[in-house]
Parts: structure tokens; C-alpha cells; sequence
């Protein structure tokens, strides 16, 4: 019986040894494939070429991570000042990814986003849910065809011979908002002008594209309507990073994953509440037809959407994409503006100067010209501009070359205004803000402000954003020439750091302002 157990025990060791070496054996036959793998990811790499750190060949984790962050950006630009030249090319160019490279040099950003450049958006930045391609909007659209074809009926609408039908809306709507701070100033002693931008850039577009104010300046709060593109816009980071959770996310249990059944439950709130307020406006347009002439779409509508090549739908989609577009980038530039002035006394007055000369009842004739006011405004757009994130293309199937490196096909070619607009060439002394460096700008510094985006798919709104920077500026600093941050209610100067995912906002998300006895 001993020897039988014996028998055993050798019989079981023996097993255990010969599965030990096989289980040894895999794991350094995983290794010697990984490492071999690895060694022709090198050699055989197209864009090996390109400087960057040396993890970033084989995955772009650590860059999608801080995209979730909020820190890519600051991420990428480092990557820039590190390795963005090299003795055999020059030109700011790394490698962010295995097939990924971003671009900060002005020219060569030029060429990317030209007319005819080949270089498509990139369509997991864009992303569209299977079964909705249809609802394409201008700023969607990756084919340009459609997009040439959609902007070409869109584009009167912002036309700036179109902007003396819609400037009423948006001088009623800043008044207001001025009036609102001036009331949180005396009852509390500070205000957030974050808040009261963000809610008067939504009453002014909602207003141009539905005919209706959403009136949330009367009542000092959003929406549900803008609560829910508030939450639909929290998704945006994860789904820059991660997009293939989106497209997961209707298979997970809502109650394990409450996140995104409410931005499901959103998204649906929003489209309802769109196409209900679309259909009104159509109904106002055809029972009086002088009601439009104070809305974006009043060209098109006027013989019915239909015969202008666009549906309903199309228009509502339309409206829904310039709602979300155009609030977030019109507040948080307006509040850094501010934020940046009221720190900065030589700025303040000069600009107060040239404000003094203008009428009680101003409007954008009058400060469409003002040479210190557009100075001041060009440089919170380079500074601080809403659109700061990364802007991904795709390299055309035949490849190309840029800045002196071969990019095949397929490739993501994106580029940041967060490292153009720091350009030391173009802009000398880049982290400071400095107004005055656009009373005699180069040629250089032309060529590498573009914060409403260059060629045929720049910013379709910027006539609008444009006039509304210059008429809010100018009645802030009327009302509140010693505006300047406040600490009462702990607010602090590191809030006011940038978050950067595609859009810029401040941490803190707000902006505390009082003013001087």
C-alpha cells in the first residue's frame, strides 16, 4: 500500500513539474512574440520617423487617459516643447499614438485644414450612433459634398449682411444680462459671470433658431433643456477617448450603469423638445412671415424649408448642433476676457478710454471698428479661446507629406490651437497676454490666430460670436469699469485653470467678479 502511494506522489509531482515547464514554456513563448512583435512594430513602422516618447509606438493609452482628465492638451503641447524638433527635420510635429500624429506649426495646420488638403474629420471624433447617420448637421458632416452643399444654404444665414437682423436679439439679451449681474453685485457682492454668459448665449441662439428666447436670464437658471445638453456635453471626453463605450453603452443594466441611461434619457428629452420647438417656428412662419426676419434660418424658411433642399428634420438638427456650438464658446470667452482685464490695470484703462467715447445707446456700428476693444478681444481668442482641443483628421488614403515627414494613409493628423496660439515665432512672450500685440500684428501672427478654425469647414457662426464678444465686452466694462475678481465666496485663481477636452473651461467652472466702492 506505501509503495502504491509512493507511485502516486512521484506520478502527481511528475505532472506537475511537466505542466509547470509547459505553463513556463508558453508564458516565454508570449514573451518571445511579444518582443518579436515589438522589434518589427519598429523597424516596419511608417511613422517611426516621427519624435515622441517611445511607449506612444505601441499604444495611445496614456493620451486618451488624460483627454478624460482634461489635461491631453497640456499633455501634447509638452510633448511638443520635448521633441517637437530634431536635426535631419524641422517643424513642430509628434507622435501621439501608433497611428497618430499632432501638428502645431501655423503653416502646417494651414495645409491640413485648406481647401482640397484630402484630410477628412475623423469619424470617431465625430461620431455618429448606428441608424442616425442621416442626422448629419454642418459641423458633423465628415463627407464634403454634403457639407460644401449644406454650407452653401447655410451660410447666408450667418452672413455679416445678416447680422443687423439678428444684432437686436443679441443687444436686448446683453443688456439684460448686465442688468442681472448688476442685482447679484448689490444683494450678494460678487457675481458669476460665467453663469450669466452661459445663460445669455443660449437665450440669444435659442432665440435666432426657434424664434423664443428660453428666458433663462429673467430667471437666473437653466432649462431642463439646457441641463440636458450640459449632460449629453459631459459625455464628450469619454467619448473622445473611449468611443466604442458609447456604442456599448445601450447594452449595459441602467441601474449598474446610471450615467448613461440619464444621457440617453437626455438625448431623448432634447431631440423631443427640438423638434417640438421647430415645428412651432414653422407654424409661426406660415401664419406671419414677419416674424422670421429675426432668426437665423429667415432665407429659408420663407418658401418652406423643403424648397431649399432641407427638411424639418434637417433644420432642427441644424439648430440643435448651433445651440451646443454656440454657448459654451461664446461664455467662456467672454469670461476670461473679463478675467483677464480686470487683472491687468494698464489693459483696463486703455480699453476704458476708448469706451468712454461711445453713446448711451451703442450698438455694433459703433464698437464694430474700435481698434483697442478687437486688440483685446484677438487676445483672449489666442489666450484663451473656447476652442483649444485637438481637431483630428484623417490623411488621405495615397498619403502625404507634411512638414518634411511621409504620413501614410489612414493616418490621424490633428492639431490644437493650445500650441499654435503658443507659438514663440509668431507670438513672442506667448504666455503673456498682451492686447497690444495686435495694433501692428505680423504677418506671422495673422497667419497662426485661428480660433473659429481655417478653410472650408472654419467656424460658421463667427460673424455672430464675433459681434457678440464686442457689444458684452463693451457693456461689461460701461457698468463695471472696477470689476475685478472677488475671494468672498472662496474663490481662488487656481479655478480659473483651464480644463481643456475639446472645449476650454475654467476648473472651478465659474467666475467670481466685484466691484470697487
Amino acid at each position: 500500500m506505501a509503495i502504491l502511494d509512493s507511485v502516486k506522489a512521484v506520478h502527481s509531482d511528475l505532472l506537475s513539474t511537466i505542466a509547470g515547464v509547459k505553463l513556463a514554456g508558453l508564458a516565454w513563448a508570449l514573451i518571445a512574440v511579444f518582443v518579436l512583435w515589438s522589434i518589427c512594430a519598429i523597424i516596419f513602422d511608417p511613422l517611426r520617423s516621427v519624435p515622441g516618447p517611445f511607449l506612444l509606438r505601441f499604444t495611445n493609452l496614456p493620451v486618451r487617459l488624460r483627454l478624460l482628465k482634461g489635461t491631453k492638451a497640456h499633455y501634447v503641447h509638452a510633448l511638443h516643447a520635448k521633441y517637437g524638433t530634431n536635426q535631419v527635420h524641422s517643424g513642430p510635429i509628434v507622435r501621439v499614438g501608433p497611428r497618430e500624429v499632432d501638428v502645431s506649426d501655423p503653416a502646417g495646420a494651414r495645409e491640413i485644414h485648406g481647401a482640397r488638403s484630402g484630410f477628412l474629420k475623423d469619424p470617431n471624433f465625430y461620431f455618429v450612433a448606428k441608424g442616425m447617420e442621416s442626422l448629419r448637421s454642418v459641423f458633423s458632416a465628415i463627407d464634403p459634398a454634403f457639407h460644401a452643399q449644406r454650407r452653401r444654404l447655410l451660410g447666408p444665414c450667418f452672413a455679416e449682411a445678416n447680422m443687423v437682423n439678428l444684432e437686436p436679439t443679441v443687444l436686448e439679451r446683453a443688456r439684460l444680462a448686465v442688468v442681472k449681474m448688476g442685482e447679484d453685485l448689490r444683494v450678494h457682492g460678487n457675481t458669476d459671470v460665467l453663469k450669466w454668459w452661459t445663460l445669455f448665449a443660449m437665450d440669444v441662439i435659442s432665440e435666432l433658431c426657434f424664434g423664443q428666447s428660453f428666458h433663462m436670464l429673467e430667471v437666473g437658471k437653466k432649462t431642463q433643456y439646457a441641463t440636458d445638453i450640459a449632460e449629453m456635453g459631459a459625455m464628450l471626453p469619454l467619448r473622445g477617448a473611449f468611443p466604442w463605450v458609447i456604442s456599448m453603452a445601450k447594452y449595459l443594466p441602467p441601474r449598474l450603469f446610471p450615467f448613461f441611461h440619464n444621457v440617453a434619457m437626455s438625448r431623448q428629452r432634447v431631440v423631443a423638445y427640438s423638434k417640438a420647438r421647430m415645428r412651432e417656428y414653422l407654424q409661426l412662419v406660415e401664419h406671419n412671415p414677419s416674424a422670421v426676419k429675426r432668426t437665423l434660418f429667415a432665407h429659408l424658411v420663407k418658401g418652406g424649408t423643403t424648397g431649399m433642399g432641407l427638411s424639418e428634420e434637417d433644420v432642427t438638427v441644424e439648430s440643435q448642433s448651433y445651440i451646443t456650438a454656440g454657448t459654451d464658446t461664446t461664455a467662456v470667452t467672454l469670461t476670461y476676457l473679463i478675467y483677464a482685464v480686470s487683472r491687468d490695470e494698464q489693459v483696463r484703462k486703455k480699453l476704458l478710454e476708448e469706451l468712454r467715447g461711445l453713446p448711451d445707446d451703442f450698438t455694433d456700428r459703433h464698437v464694430r471698428d474700435l481698434p483697442y476693444l478687437n486688440c483685446v478681444i484677438e487676445e483672449t481668442l489666442r489666450v484663451w479661446g473656447a476652442t483649444q482641443g485637438a481637431m483630428p483628421r484623417i490623411a488621405p488614403a495615397q498619403g502625404t507629406t507634411l512638414l518634411g515627414y511621409r504620413i501614410p494613409g489612414g493616418t490621424v493628423v490633428s492639431t490644437q490651437n493650445y500650441s499654435i496660439h503658443k507659438d514663440p515665432e509668431a507670438f513672442p512672450n506667448p504666455l503673456v497676454f498682451d492686447p497690444s500685440r495686435w495694433e501692428n500684428p505680423t504677418k506671422e501672427a495673422k497667419a497662426a490666430l485661428m480660433p473659429f478654425g481655417i478653410g472650408p469647414r472654419n467656424c460658421l457662426g463667427l460673424n455672430l460670436a464675433k459681434m457678440e464678444l464686442r457689444l458684452c465686452s463693451a457693456m461689461f466694462f460701461r457698468a463695471f469699469p472696477s470689476a475685478k475678481l472677488s475671494y468672498r465666496a472662496g474663490m481662488t485663481d487656481e479655478e480659473m485653470q483651464p480644463e481643456i477636452n475639446f472645449l476650454l473651461m475654467p476648473k472651478g467652472h465659474r467666475c467670481l467678479i466685484e466691484v470697487e466702492e
